[in-house]
């Protein structure tokens, strides 16, 4: 049976309920994985989301920061999570399917301004938190498995608004984009998402401190939505939606969506 998933940074699923309930009546994913709740679980607005039909919840929650959480139709088994480099972060949660699929919903640190891990410690537990994710997948090849979420890292030339410019920007920098392929290769991911828009600047995000950013377009693809090689080609349609950075107090990401028949 085809399912339809999507994956969105909330920045505060408190403050931005409303938005999540927009989405949720307009769009109709069957599965959505939320990253930077900054709500213990316990707060996260659920009862509105179960009047909805989301009545299946798996989530990870930390007071102000952090926090994921996956909301579903479909029926939804805990599998845990794992703490990545130790950091003590609500940033990982995982959840099967009655069909066995497994969802990994990650929120991997931003890594803060300065990309050189001797002068800013979080860049360091960024490269360290990629290099754990390597070594898990490495070590527990993913079968059935898709993996979303706020990745913080913008891959390709194209997922950025200036290659050349933002080389040395935290999110695009040589060694970040290297420890993400690593990840990538380690659990033989596929990017589901530029498997089917593989051409032309694709972004999720936008920063708040452009005056006008739908006019400047400064854009980076920092969302993402992988799958396991088994189940690679059962995903299709995949798409961004740009005009919910355009709601009322958005988030500053986009969500990203696709459907999977299996």
């Amino acid at each position: 049976m085809p399912f339809t998933l999507a994956t969105w940074n909330i920045n505060s699923v408190r403050l931005r309920e409303s938005l999540v309930c927009k989405l949720l009546q307009e769009e109709a994913p069957d599965v959505l994985c939320l990253q930077e709740c900054k709500s213990p679980v316990e707060k996260i607005p659920l009862e509105a989301f179960r009047e909805l039909g989301y009545g299946h919840v798996v989530a990870r929650g930390q007071k102000g920061y952090n926090g994921v959480a996956i909301l579903s139709r479909l029926p939804l088994e805990d599998v845990g999570e794992f703490d990545f480099a130790g950091l003590g972060h609500a940033r990982h949660v995982a959840a099967r399917l009655e069909n066995g699929t497994v969802i990994h919903n990650f929120y991997v640190p931003a890594g803060g301004d300065v990309p050189d891990r001797e002068v800013n410690e979080k860049f360091g537990q960024k490269l360290d938190y990629l290099s754990d994710m390597r070594d898990w997948f490495r070590d527990n090849r993913p079968e059935k498995s898709i993996l979303v979420g706020d990745l913080n890292i913008a891959p390709r030339e194209d997922d950025v608004w200036g290659h050349k410019q933002l080389l040395k920007v935290v999110s695009h920098t040589p060694i970040e984009v290297e420890h993400l392929g690593d990840v990538m290769a380690a659990g033989g991911w596929a990017d589901v998402t530029r498997a089917d828009i593989p051409e032309g600047r694709l972004y999720s995000w936008w920063s708040y401190r452009a005056r006008d950013w739908d006019a400047a377009d400064k854009g980076r693809r920092l969302d993402h939505v992988w799958a396991s090689p088994d189940i690679a080609a059962a995903a299709h349609g995949s798409r961004i939606l740009r005009a919910a950075r355009g709601w009322e107090k958005p988030s500053d990401h986009a969500p990203v969506f696709a459907t999977f028949d299996l």
